[in-house]
């Protein structure tokens, strides 16, 4: 059963015992845009405290250099490298695991921030921003020619259909995404109707997957035992956590509900601790 956190000493007890801390960011530490109360407070208590933070987002929308900008408009102090987000690690399992040679292509199916950090790993692509893709236009299948390079990312029946070599990936399998007017559809349900047509399910890279603890791993040495996870999210932020061997926080500012954890009804996925708000560690400062 997850610990319920109320007091001072609750939360002063879990600053001193962990080093590592890694934050959800939508339903974490902002909705849409709007800023959870108490997030700078929090975060600067960590960073006095000489904590390590990272964030970690399945949200593809963003490259780390825009969720950088983010960071920058709201206040909050945030490094490039201290971002990990499922964009930058599906384009780094492109690179690195797959070793996709440089003239293949990926097809996209997703936003800007994807394309940017497919060109940081020096990966070609198309689809995505591109309005001959980016569009509600009639397709005619007798009039498409795939491009032959494609290798992987493909969100494109046709090309995964008639090439059995081209790669089918997916930044995150989330059903939905938090925004600042209420949930919108998530990676998953994108990629439910192709997965669907085909028979088979893509490789998510994204949490809970445990590709994206890899590469955070890889990225920084740390001491699972020492570190913990911050989400709102039981299948995906804390399911991620929990695999990792970390110790897990949930907070009720995003998508998960109390009664979701405790209860009759309650989730077989568990979290170490659970609070109202990653505010609620202000309570740590006194």
């Amino acid at each position: 059963m997850a610990k319920r956190l109320s007091s001072s000493p609750d939360y002063t007890s879990l600053l001193d015992k962990y080093d590592t801390w890694l934050f959800d960011c939508d339903g974490v530490l902002w909705q849409g845009d709007r800023l959870v109360e108490g997030v700078p407070e929090v975060l600067n208590l960590l960073r006095t405290h000489k904590k390590r933070i990272l964030f970690v987002t399945n949200n593809a929308t963003k490259s780390r250099k825009s969720y950088k900008k983010k960071f920058d408009q709201l206040g909050l102090e945030a490094r490039v490298d201290e971002v990990f987000g499922s964009a930058y690690a599906s384009a780094v399992y492109i690179s690195t695991v797959m070793k996709m040679p440089k003239h293949k292509k990926v097809y996209v199916v997703g936003m800007k921030g994807l394309e940017e950090e497919l060109e940081e790993e020096g990966i070609q692509h198309l689809g995505g921003t591109d309005p001959a893709d980016n569009t509600l236009a009639e397709f005619h299948l007798k009039d498409f020619q795939p491009d032959p390079d494609v290798g992987a990312l493909s969100k494109a029946f046709t090309y995964l259909r008639r090439n059995p070599g081209c790669v089918f990936l997916a930044t995150n399998i989330d059903s939905t995404y938090p925004s600042a007017d209420g949930l919108l559809p998530g990676a998953g349900s994108i990629s439910a109707p192709l997965a669907c047509a085909l028979g088979r399910e893509p490789l998510s890279i994204g949490k809970p997957a445990e590709t994206m603890m890899d590469c955070i791993k890889a990225k920084y040495q740390f001491d699972p035992a020492r570190a913990i996870m911050v989400g709102d999210r039981l299948n995906t932020d804390i399911e991620f956590g929990n695999r990792g061997g970390l110790s897990t926080l949930l907070v009720l500012t995003g998508i998960t509900h109390e009664s979701e954890v405790v209860g009759p009804s309650a989730s077989t996925t568990i979290p170490t601790y659970l609070t109202n708000s990653i505010g609620d560690l202000r309570a740590a400062i006194s």
